[in-house]
């Protein structure tokens, strides 16, 4: 697998990879968005035990809108979500590429890579304040702006989005419907539990 998914790799990154060892490798239960499709955590190690890094390898398969929009321009899935997280994140991991292999059962599965350590941060909301909360909340509204204008046609939507609120106003008020509508599951939820029509266990 190493060596198709190097060629996916800057040289500069090959290179600095080539220095390392796959040694082991594991299957990784992953989240709810990705049931249902493997993951690989894989363990390498440079010039010694103290010099590991550690990648996941997680599969990709067909897009849920190829069957409204048509097939991707891409060969390989795992190429079209690489590709799209490298045009609409300012910084990507160093170390994500795809790669398409033959597994063990003699079917070939697209899959793309990255470091298994999550970068991302967030801070503890439960603890700010109304003022940083909403520096927070633009932060994140600008950084949502700033992907889909680098990914799409940036001068059509801001001539879409016009001068006025109309768009912020459009957006607070389903942000707003969205979350009545949680409360309203969440609450269905629990009146199913209590009835005894569905089991849930706590503290897990």
């Amino acid at each position: 697998m190493k060596r198709g998914y190097l060629a996916t790799l800057s040289n500069d990154r090959r290179q600095l990879l080539a220095g390392y060892q796959l040694v082991e490798g594991a299957r990784k239960v992953v989240g709810i968005g990705s049931v249902g499709t493997r993951t690989w955590v894989m363990l390498l190690i440079g010039k010694d035990d103290s010099d590991h890094l550690v990648l996941q390898a997680k599969e990709t398969e067909r897009s849920v809108l190829e069957q409204f929009v048509g097939p991707s321009e891409f060969r390989y899935h795992g190429e079209r979500v690489v590709s799209g997280q490298r045009l609409m994140q300012a910084t990507t991991d160093i170390f994500l590429g795809w790669n398409r292999i033959r597994e063990p059962d003699g079917k070939e599965r697209d899959y793309y890579v990255r470091q298994l350590r999550d970068w991302k941060w967030s801070p503890d909301f439960t603890v700010l304040s109304a003022a940083a909360l909403k520096v927070w909340g633009r932060l994140c509204g600008w950084t949502l702006a700033r992907g889909h204008a680098r990914s799409g046609d940036c001068i059509a939507i801001s001539a879409y989005l016009g001068q006025s609120d109309s768009f912020d106003r459009a957006m607070v008020s389903f942000a707003e419907a969205y979350s009545d509508q949680n409360e309203q599951d969440y609450a269905a939820f629990q009146k199913a539990v209590k009835d005894k029509r569905i089991a849930a266990v706590a503290g897990i």
